[in-house]
């Protein structure tokens, strides 16, 4: 494999387009090679980068409490530990992934064989995000590097920290005419989804999805679009409320709410309402302390103008709602405490727009269906919790309503299993990501038949004359 030293792209270089192109036009010639089609090549790659990440864990630490403010146990938790998980288990399931798949052959075909044959796509491009962007860079590089392909990683800039750190570490781990770093603005990646790529992968908000959907169509290029949505959270009236209040407090207030599957809003079952507010209040407190801004478990908005937006929405809310607990914010800092608010209009900008952050309005139900028509009345969310003790309520939820992904008793925590395929539907997303699915999502899965030259019926040649009456039967 040709060693080179990763060069960094100026975003304000006139030339970056060219730039882009000749990384590409490398990529494309290492990929013709058929190196990466090796398991053993691909084994070595994915082991290389597990001793990388492990080596540099300070480092991501470090860089995640400059961009986040993440504390290392949530950093490891949400960031190191996944993608440390995501290698290791491609590293075990590899062969029984890239396995061809027999298929069986009906009788009139016959003799004959076909299989479904893995094959890497070719050069692909990651656009990562700025809420966990060290893991929402290398979860999806994992899947690719396994499915034989190589990548170009574009990584926020609004985290620059850790876009600097994975740069630094993807040129440390790869030759550049593999697998390549480039950092940049939005001017960045308009010159790269320029480019022909065998496939996109992006994470973000559904309004830069579509620009990136749009830009793939010039070319054809598939995309995998991981977006968001409001993502409710339904509490019955047969919920265990002390464990609710726990796990909903911790959906919502890791990584500060800036997470594209926490709760959004609360539906709640208007006879446990008050008991339920009282433990969340309570929880808040158990979590952080009297005064959430000065625990070390508790992060920081990304940047001024994600900061701005969210204070706006708080005060709207704060000015048009009933306040349970929270309310109080640092600009300087960029501390936000969390804030959960009831009898929100549903015209207020909190209960219209994604929140993506630690804003948590309450909206009340006294029947279950009212809560799954209130659910089906907006579009498709990435994920739907229902805290219920009920089995009938937890199917009637699973089977009449639809979203990328549904827990019972539960957030946020089916992200981290390899073995569940990740993603959203309608605006919420499209395509998949995690284990087997990611490694699905950056393979085409070609058909293969073989026949042999043994037996040549001549049913199917002309003329046909009298044959359709025998072929309707056969067929």
């Amino acid at each position: 494999m040709t060693s080179k030293s990763n060069r960094p792209l100026d975003v304000f270089d006139p030339q970056i387009q060219t730039q882009v192109q000749d990384s590409l036009q490398r990529q494309r010639a290492f990929f013709a090679t058929g190196e990466t089609r090796s398991l053993p090549f691909r084994r070595t790659q994915l082991q290389h980068l597990k001793e990388n990440i492990t080596a540099a864990t300070e480092d991501i630490y470090a860089a995640l409490a400059a961009d986040l403010g993440k504390c290392k146990t949530e950093a490891y938790l949400s960031e190191v530990a996944l993608a440390l998980g995501d290698i290791d288990d491609a590293l075990k399931h590899l062969s029984s992934w890239s396995k061809p798949q027999r298929v069986g052959i009906p009788l009139p075909f016959q003799p004959a064989k076909g299989k479904v044959v893995p094959e890497p796509l070719g050069v692909v491009l990651i656009i990562s995000p700025w809420n966990y962007p060290f893991h929402l860079a290398i979860g999806p590089l994992v899947s690719a590097i396994a499915a034989g392909n190589c990548a170009i990683v574009k990584p926020s800039e609004i985290a620059p920290y850790t876009s600097k750190l994975l740069y630094q570490l993807i040129g440390r781990t790869f030759a550049d005419d593999y697998v390549m770093a480039i950092e940049g603005d939005a001017e960045t990646a308009k010159a790269l989804l320029a480019e022909p790529f065998d496939h996109i992968f992006f994470t973000g908000s559904s309004t830069v999805g579509k620009l990136v959907m749009r830009a793939a169509a010039e070319h054809l290029t598939p995309v995998t679009l991981e977006l968001g949505g409001k993502s409710p959270c339904v509490v019955s009236a047969s919920a265990n409320l002390e464990v609710a209040a726990r796990r909903i407090i911790w959906g919502k207030t890791f990584n500060a709410g800036q997470t594209c599957v926490a709760p959004d809003y609360l539906l709640v079952h208007r006879s446990i309402k008050a008991p339920l507010m009282a433990a969340i209040a309570q929880t808040i407190q158990a979590f952080f302390g009297e005064d959430m801004v000065k625990s070390p478990d508790y992060g920081r908005i990304v940047s001024d103008r994600h900061f701005q937006r969210l204070q706006s929405i708080m005060e709207e809310a704060l000015s048009s709602g009933k306040k349970i607990v929270g309310g109080r914010c640092d600009a300087e800092t960029r501390y936000m405490e969390l804030t959960v608010v009831d009898d929100m209009p549903m015209t207020a900008t909190v209960m219209q727009e994604e929140i993506f952050g630690p804003i948590l309005p309450v909206v009340s139900f006294d029947e279950i269906s009212e809560a799954i028509a209130f659910i089906n009345q907006r579009p498709k969310p990435l994920a739907i919790y229902l805290f219920s003790t009920n089995r009938k309520e937890q199917k009637v939820v699973q089977t009449q309503t639809s979203s990328g992904g549904l827990c019972f008793n539960e957030t946020i925590t089916q992200y981290a299993i390899p073995g569940l395929p990740f993603g959203g539907v309608g605006t919420s997303g499209m395509g998949k990501a995690h284990g087997k699915a990611g490694f699905e999502t950056f393979s085409h899965r070609k058909t293969v038949m073989g026949k042999s030259n043994w037996l040549d019926l001549p049913l199917r040649y002309p003329p046909y004359k009298n044959k359709l009456g025998f072929l309707e039967k056969l067929l």
